[in-house]
């Protein structure tokens, strides 16, 4: 009696292992990858993802059988499953963790794909008057009547109103609950659908440079000054290229960003918009996720992991502030998703527009080598012209919190013509150490190895490497003198400084501190784009894409932070950072004016700098990028290690070094990280660089195969970050 060969299926978890697990396929399921199923595995019940079936079976190995499909199609298409799989080969990281990355949180712990019924409430056309006294059901009503296609029942409680006012227009046959909302199923308005934005002569001759969808893959580099109108662009691309059918992805770099961005997509495009950020709930995710894995015609603005999603109509991709470093993954999975739009360009066969008014050296090295199309747009739009650039040496100035006495007169000029101003601090906090003036003691961090921050505020001492924190104290604890001062400048102290010099204008804080609450980003954003006179005090978050058309000045407080950094990078962060910055001056139609605090006005990058031409200034760093042959002209690659010693991550790191012992790989350590203690974790690294990127890639793939095989001891981890921003 033959005994038929068991189907077998390949299927990935979602857990840190480089491998994948066998099991047998019962007859009656038919699975393809990409499917979600249940399995066993160990003593629990997991979910895992189908990546190849028809597997060969193993002679002599019982293997476990497939419980059920948790759907009968694949959770992920087919070129999403590639899409994982290379980046999970590229990065070197389990391609288990890679492929549940593009599931929402409810799909990777086993729920249904399917979306929770949503109680959804429209107004009726029904005459019957309300009593006099009822004034929350007329409210409700009036508030009904404005909300096109309706309101959940969570957005009604949200808005103010109670279930018993809904009740109550219920049983007046005033409302009532239908499945979805109206418009879902209602066509987008005729106006809509014929609205464009308007160009200018040279916002004209950029979009026409890109290249049409129908031609396929090709890779844009828009290259934009400050103010130049590169959504303008975006907008007249998809509108002009995207069909009724087609879907679309616009990567921004920060959540702060979506909304301004949202608003002025939906304006041209309507409910066709959708997010994905991590603000957004569970149910949000999965109802966003299935629009797009079902093929609806979306536009999807979304962060970083947005390029994971499962598309299947992917007609563009649009990254705006490409060269912003929150693109990369800081931890676990440490992808660039500038970097894999690319890829899933070219696997969609479809093209990829990356935007900046400061562009990457990587982007920029590309189009020198034929892979980027550069397209410039060196016009700002309307009326506006770049704004004027000065360095302000402070060396033996007097500062009030930061601020020098010209800096001050000048924003008093700015103020006295309505007009507003912006000082861009990069330091949160009110002062980054506290010091005793008689024995000199200085409070750090127990975790780490740095010192705290002091927050005037909450009267705290904050890390803000791992987030420890304590009380702070008016007098020093070592020898309790009350010369106990903070020392340096934070966005807290200038903003005193500030208020007290100017206490009849308002001073406006955005830092990660003053933007925690949800909405207080949008509602400091509405008080700044009123127009009227304020002052607005902020770190990095402040210098990406916001358009404030009055402010008209722009103060950098000190400048010099990456001129000498140990980073290679640094000082392309430091110029893209300052030339964003500058650009929110002189938006509107007055001119705009940056004055740059430094003690290094002598510098040759802060002098081409004030030229304002960064092409230049990237051509220049670029080539001391080639003279010290490192990215991008090399691939580099960093080995990890931290653990309850140095000499535990130190040992862990000596023992790969002789693995990189080959032709063109230059190994660089190991030595400790620049913090070599964070949160009472000793920390080094093993920098490889190496001439050819695929010999680097088969190197690391062997490392981290022997490295699986060793099993550090407890409580010592490992992990491996491709391509990294930061070499510290």
């Amino acid at each position: 009696m033959e005994h038929s060969v068991p189907l077998i299926a390949r299927i990935a978890l979602n857990r840190p292992l480089r491998r994948l697990f066998d099991y047998t396929v019962p007859e009656d399921l038919k699975l393809v990858p990409g499917q979600r199923v249940k399995i066993p595995f160990g003593r629990q019940q997991a979910t895992g993802l189908v990546v190849q079936t028809g597997v060969e079976p193993l002679p002599g190995i019982n293997l476990k059988p497939v419980y059920a499909a948790m759907e009968d199609w694949p959770a992920l298409p087919e070129e999403t499953v590639s899409l994982l799989s290379w980046a999970s080969d590229y990065y070197q990281h389990p391609l288990g963790e890679c492929l549940f990355t593009a599931l929402p949180p409810a799909l990777r712990r086993g729920r249904k794909a399917e979306e929770k019924s949503v109680e959804w409430w429209v107004a009726c056309d029904h005459d019957e008057p309300l009593p006099a006294n009822a004034h929350r059901q007329k409210a409700l009503l009036e508030w009904l009547n404005q909300q096109r296609g309706g309101a959940a029942a969570s957005d009604i409680i949200r808005a103010g109103f109670t279930r018993a006012q809904l009740k109550a227009l219920s049983d007046r046959q005033l409302a009532k609950a239908v499945s979805a909302p109206v418009s879902d199923s209602e066509p987008e308005a005729p106006e809509l659908l014929e609205r464009r934005p308007t160009l200018s002569t040279a916002q004209e001759a950029a979009a026409e440079a890109l290249t049409s969808p129908r031609k396929g893959f090709s890779a844009s580099l828009l290259y934009g000054i400050t103010g130049s109108g590169k959504t303008e662009i975006y907008l007249h691309y998809l509108k002009q290229h995207l069909g009724p059918s087609d879907q679309a992805l616009v990567l921004v770099p920060e959540i702060n960003l979506t909304p301004q961005t949202v608003a002025r997509f939906r304006h041209y495009f309507g409910t066709r918009i959708v997010v994905w950020h991590s603000a957004l709930n569970d149910g949000e995710r999965l109802t966003t996720w299935l629009k797009i894995r079902e093929g609806e015609p979306v536009i999807l603005i979304g962060t970083r992991s947005a390029v994971l999603l499962p598309f299947t109509r992917l007609r563009a991709i649009i990254v705006d502030e490409e060269h912003d470093s929150s693109y990369k993954q800081g931890e676990g999975f440490r992808y660039s998703g500038r970097d894999v739009a690319v890829y899933r360009a070219h696997l969609n066969r479809c093209p990829v527009i990356l935007g900046s008014a400061t562009p990457s050296l990587e982007s920029f090295y590309n189009v020198e080598q034929g892979k980027y199309r550069l397209v410039k747009l060196e016009e700002r739009a309307g009326n506006a012209t770049p704004p004027v650039i000065s360095l302000l040496d402070i060396r033996s100035r007097p500062l009030e919190g930061g601020l020098s006495r010209p800096a001050l007169k000048a924003i008093d000029q700015a103020l006295s013509k309505g007009e507003q101003a912006l000082v861009f601090v990069n330091r949160r906090g009110f002062a980054p150490v506290m010091m005793c003036f008689d024995c000199g003691h200085m409070i750090e961090c127990p975790r780490c190895d740095t010192r705290l921050t002091y927050h005037r505020r909450d009267r705290a001492m904050r890390c803000h490497h791992c987030d420890y924190q304590t009380a702070a104290t008016e007098h020093c604890p070592k020898c309790q003198s009350d010369a106990f001062k903070p020392v340096g400048q934070g966005t807290e102290r200038t903003e005193d400084v500030l208020a007290s010099a100017f206490p009849t204008t308002p001073v406006v804080r955005v830092d990660r501190d003053s933007t925690q609450r949800k909405g207080s980003i949008q509602s400091i954003l509405n008080q700044v784009n009123s127009g009227k006179p304020c002052i607005l005090v902020g770190t990095q978050m402040l210098a990406k894409g916001h358009d404030f058309p009055n402010v008209t000045l722009v103060v950098v407080v000190n400048a010099d932070g990456g001129l000498f950094s140990v980073d290679f990078r640094a000082p392309e962060q430091l110029i893209q950072t300052l030339l964003q910055v500058s650009g929110r001056a002189g938006r509107g139609t007055k001119q705009g004016k940056v004055l740059i605090q430094t003690c290094h006005s002598d510098h040759p990058l802060l002098k081409t700098l004030c030229d304002g031409h960064y092409l230049d200034i990237a051509g220049q760093l670029l080539s001391e990028r080639e003279e010290g042959q490192l990215p991008p002209f090399r691939a580099m690659a960093i080995f990890r290690a931290e653990a309850d010693t140095m000499e535990k991550s130190l040992q862990v790191l000596d023992a790969i070094k002789p693995l990189t012992n080959f032709p063109g790989i230059e190994a660089w350590g190991p030595l400790p990280a620049l913090i070599a203690r964070r949160a009472d974790k000793y920390r080094a690294q093993l920098i490889l660089n190496a001439r050819n990127r695929k010999r680097l890639n088969s190197l690391l793939t062997g490392i981290c195969q022997e490295l699986d095989q060793r099993k550090p001891g407890s409580g010592v981890k490992w992990m491996i970050d491709v391509d990294p921003q930061e070499t510290g």
